[in-house]
């Protein structure tokens, strides 16, 4: 009778915790409300940006305070160090005259270096196309993929970002170009004010 009582309950826990839960769509929103309202935030950045016939990668510090994002190139060795503020232009990071130039990913001049500014507009203010709940591993996270709605399904820029439906942390983001993965980022230790 005591077992069959602590399963009764375990079910009842399970169910209030579903009902009061919100879905993906409401946390979605929920975190859109936060990201307009964010001023800053800082992550450490592993990004891959694949060219087709060229892949990069790259471990960045980012740190977002208003309209300025700094990046901090930590990975590759060769080019540790260097430092960018990212402007209109972006694309190009410089330090004392050495330049790492990967190129545009698409006609909008996506690059590595944008590719941070490039989730947090998403994040902010793109089309939400689907909100999903995903069990990886041992954890759930809120996939948000943002798209044109005028455009079918895998053609022009979609923006898939993963959310710690917790804390709201960005973990992860993929930007597509017409189908094909062109960025990879993987965020850490994500902190936002």
């Amino acid at each position: 009778v005591a077992a069959r009582m602590k399963d009764l309950g375990f079910q009842l826990q399970a169910q209030v915790s579903a009902r009061f839960r919100p879905n993906a769509e409401e946390l979605a929103l929920a975190v859109r409300g936060e990201y307009l309202a964010m001023e800053r935030c800082a992550a450490e950045v592993e990004i891959t940006a694949d060219y087709g016939q060229r892949v990069y990668e790259f471990l960045l510090s980012a740190a977002v305070d208003g309209e300025e994002t700094v990046l901090t190139l930590r990975e590759p060795e060769l080019a540790a160090g260097i430092t960018a503020r990212i402007s209109e232009e972006g694309g190009v990071l410089e330090y004392d005259g050495l330049a790492l130039e990967t190129g545009p990913l698409d006609g909008d001049g996506l690059s590595p270096v944008s590719a941070l500014p490039a989730l947090l507009s998403a994040a902010r203010s793109e089309y939400m196309a689907e909100c999903t709940l995903e069990r990886t591993g041992d954890s759930e996270l809120l996939r948000v993929l943002c798209a044109d709605p005028e455009d079918p399904p895998g053609t022009g820029r979609e923006t898939a970002l993963w959310f710690d439906p917790e804390t709201y942390a960005l973990v992860r983001g993929e930007i597509s170009v017409d189908g094909y993965r062109v960025i990879q980022c993987e965020l850490t230790g994500f902190t936002r004010g």
